[in-house]
């Protein structure tokens, strides 16, 4: 951001440009995403969006950023729910709570991971994954029971990586015959099915 706003009245109109840039980027897609186009769905002008933001660039790093921050929050408040849980019952929270912050926002989800470069997406997208992984390492850590893998960091990465994979495309791919309910049964037992090897 350019410049921070501090008026109050200033703070409403960068929300209106923040607002209307994730609009504008799940109407038309990242190609299509302009500055004018911003401006004129947050009914302000360029020069006032330029004062704030000095190109389209800034806005998406901010759409993005809020974006994968609500992700986090969604999936970390729906663990944080159910920490007294343990064995297969843990690891169906965590596939259905991941699953949940997805379908939270399934269009700007579906312009994020398949029209956005990498490099605007990328570090967003791991900073998600490091910090799932913590919340799925402590709580494999501190609840061995079923748990044969050596090290539970290397088990959260593993079961990260399978059941974000799995969400994110049946979020994006809404494949025929695949209910919600048969996808989490099954990344509950190959999840579970791998935990238990010794």
């Amino acid at each position: 951001m350019r410049k921070v706003p501090r008026q109050a009245r200033s703070r409403q109109m960068v929300e209106r440009i923040i607002t209307a840039g994730r609009d504008v980027l799940v109407a038309d897609g990242y190609d299509a995403f302009s500055t004018n186009r911003v401006a004129a769905r947050a009914a302000v002008s360029p020069g006032s969006l330029y004062q704030y933001f000095p190109d389209k660039g800034a806005i998406l790093d901010v759409v993005i950023a809020r974006y994968w921050d609500e992700v986090a929050e969604l999936v970390a408040a729906s663990l944080a729910d159910r920490v007294a849980e343990t064995g297969p019952t843990l690891v169906r929270s965590i596939a259905d709570a991941l699953v949940a912050a997805l379908e939270a926002d399934r269009t700007l989800l579906a312009v994020v991971a398949r029209e956005l470069p990498l490099q605007l997406n990328g570090d967003r997208l791991e900073a998600l994954e490091r910090q799932i992984r913590v919340l799925t390492s402590a709580l494999l850590g501190v609840r061995p029971v079923g748990m044969h893998r050596p090290s539970p960091q290397v088990a959260s990465w593993v079961v990260v990586m399978a059941v974000q994979n799995l969400a994110l495309r049946w979020v994006l791919d809404q494949p025929a015959g695949i209910t919600r309910e048969q996808l989490v049964d099954e990344m509950e037992a190959l999840v579970v099915g791998y935990l238990a090897q010794p």
